[in-house]
């Protein structure tokens, strides 16, 4: 029993770890950059959903709180994400795939300090150089339940739900709408794509507005399920949504699901083996063997080599 009571927790970590990567996977499936600013912009949204509910709702605890707190997380994140994709990254478009890695991490260094300089110093709103309280919300926190046995978090409820509506809608997008369909042609040729009057830098926009409209829904999330949020949240978990990614086939949005899910799997059982301390020398140990023995992932890369 409490190996199973470890398996649904390390489903509740894989499913945020997912919700990220699936937004890493769609700038990577377009525009082919590895954007390790995205843990920032995940940050970013939960410090969005936070300032919503000072703001509007202080001492409020309704559930439809939740709604209009991820709606202004989704603002501040994608706010973010398209002013980085105009003023960094589309300069950056043609030159050696080096300088936009090294831009990246340049990003996520300064919004990192952004917050932790610049938060707290606006009126009303705490100091974010310490843990902040997260507030709860009605009926998504609060007592656990238990189900065969086996005890659920509410915020675990939200986070695998969460995975299950951002990836039917994805899949939806992507395969149902001109937009998606636009975004397809993007990705495996923008010159073509552009003869065939698409505007490919609006693609690349939605793309990215996309991702940070998920990486916003796992800020929320973390932000639930830990009680807080702080600057340097979004480090580990970009980098591990990375990892993720790359497990389940880079390019590949159903492999970011399952490689998220199985990271998270993995670190649970090896804290159930007693392993907590090496949960992260786990996950990237996982890594180097699927990059050593499958490359390209569980469920394989697709990404079009371009000539």
């Amino acid at each position: 029993m409490e190996l199973l009571q470890q398996l649904v927790n390390g489903l509740t970590l894989g499913s945020l770890y997912a919700l990220i990567a699936v937004g890493y996977t769609v700038v990577y499936g377009i525009v082919q950059l590895i954007n390790f600013a995205h843990g920032e912009v995940f940050m970013i949204g939960a410090f969005g959903a936070l300032t919503t509910y000072i703001v509007l709702f202080k001492d409020t605890t309704a559930w439809w709180v939740l709604i209009l707190m991820i709606l202004g997380g989704m603002v501040a994140a994608v706010l973010t994400a398209v002013l980085m994709e105009r003023v960094a990254y589309r300069p950056l478009r043609h030159a050696p795939r080096l300088a936009p890695l090294i831009t990246a991490i340049g990003i996520s260094i300064f919004l990192q300090e952004v917050v932790r300089l610049y938060y707290g110093m606006i009126p009303g709103l705490p100091d974010a150089k310490q843990n902040i309280p997260f507030p709860a919300v009605e009926g998504f926190t609060g007592t656990p339940f238990v189900l065969g046995g086996v005890t659920f978090q509410r915020p675990a409820l939200f986070t695998m739900g969460a995975l299950v509506v951002c990836a039917a809608f994805l899949w939806w997008f992507i395969n149902r709408t001109r937009q998606g369909r636009a975004m397809q042609a993007v990705s495996q040729d923008p010159d073509t794509a552009r003869l065939m009057g698409i505007d490919v830098d609006k693609v690349i926009v939605i793309a990215f507005a996309v991702g940070a409209a998920l990486a916003a829904i796992a800020g929320v999330a973390q932000g639930l399920q830990n009680g807080n949020i702080d600057f340097r949240m979004g480090f580990m978990a970009g980098l591990k949504a990375f990892t993720a990614a790359v497990l389940g086939g880079i390019g590949n949005i159903a492999g970011a699901v399952v490689g998220g899910l199985t990271l998270g799997v993995v670190e649970a059982i090896g804290i159930y083996f007693n392993a907590g301390p090496w949960k992260d020398v786990v996950a990237f140990a996982l890594l180097i063997l699927v990059l050593v023995f499958r490359p390209q992932g569980i469920m394989g890369a697709r990404v079009v080599d371009r000539a």
